[in-house]
């Protein structure tokens, strides 16, 4: 068993944790120990012993690497604590508009999406374009990396254009949400459809997994969403209440809830399990395009066209 820290830099917080190297029946396994609530003054030793109890694969003898594992990354949490953003590089290569960003792992390269049909990759220290990625025959809407590394595939089955694509938390699984008004599942090591999810109206403008990837959730044109097992690919309940499409759907970092933002001009927080909408965000003046959690899950952000922010 190899213990790694790690942390991501992704918008507007940093998340840590620990990831797991293990071999199973010969073959070469991940698997990570989010630390959402780590702080500077984390009692480290109490710390281990429930990450002891909660993951079989840690075990006495590890424990002293973890807890200077987790030292480690509370000098990182000092060291960021006070860190202040500067404008670094401006990159311009695409010769249309960009659709969507995002940063692998550890934060080292970073991918973009464009009108122009291409993705490129870049160096984020130096900003330097390592590949360009070409093929697709209309503009690129969705991307994501899996960690640490996988194969490239194909994944052909949607009969429209696709408006989400992401992994799950160990990258076994991928999910697609599509203006076919489907979500599909596909198996990451071979890129073929484990499943399709149906059920909504009209297209599907965003998707995602919950932290643990057992559930998943999706957000529809219709004005509904859907929650979703990902082991059974069931509908557990459906969230509605929204007067507009809803254009993005993420769970908190604990998995119990659920916030949506819509055309209606507001933000919604829902119970998983129920399915009750818990309170009605209001403020905006037009459409909201974008919402998130925070990493402890107590603050909201949203965002929205070019009139209001």
């Amino acid at each position: 068993l190899k213990l790694k820290s790690h942390f991501i830099a992704l918008q507007f917080v940093i998340i840590y944790g620990i990831m797991l190297e293990y071999e199973k029946s010969g073959e070469l396994k991940t698997k990570s120990i989010d630390l959402l609530n780590l702080s500077s003054s984390t009692d480290v030793s109490a710390l281990v012993e429930e990450i002891q109890k909660a993951e079989p694969l840690i075990t006495a003898s590890q424990s002293d690497q973890v807890k200077l594992l987790i030292q480690r990354l509370q000098d990182k949490l000092r060291q960021h604590s006070n860190h202040k953003f500067y404008l670094f590089k401006v990159l311009r290569a695409h010769i249309l508009p960009l659709t969507n960003v995002a940063l692998n792992k550890s934060g080292s390269c970073f991918i973009t999406g464009s009108y122009d049909r291409t993705c490129k990759v870049w160096d984020t220290a130096s900003g330097e374009e390592l590949h360009t990625l070409e093929g697709h025959r209309n503009v690129v809407y969705a991307i994501a990396f899996n960690n640490p590394y996988g194969k490239v595939h194909t994944l052909i089955g949607h009969c429209a254009e696709i408006s989400s694509a992401l992994f799950n938390w160990d990258c076994s699984l991928i999910l697609t949400g599509s203006m076919d008004k489907t979500c599909m599942l596909w198996d990451a090591t071979n890129g073929k459809c484990v499943a399709t999810l149906t059920g909504h109206d009209d297209e599907i403008l965003d998707s995602c997994f919950d932290y643990t990837g057992k559930l998943i959730a999706t957000a529809s044109a219709d004005g509904t969403a859907r929650v979703f097992s990902a082991a059974t690919r069931k509908c557990i309940t459906t969230l509605e209440g929204h007067e507009g499409e809803i254009s993005k759907i993420s769970f908190n970092p604990q998995g119990n809830r659920l916030l949506t933002g819509s055309a209606d001009k507001t933000a919604r927080i829902w119970d998983v399990q129920t399915g009750q909408c818990l309170q009605v965000l209001e403020g905006h003046t037009d459409e909201i395009f974008s919402c998130a959690f925070n990493y402890k899950g107590n603050i909201i952000i949203t965002g929205m066209g070019e009139r209001d922010t």
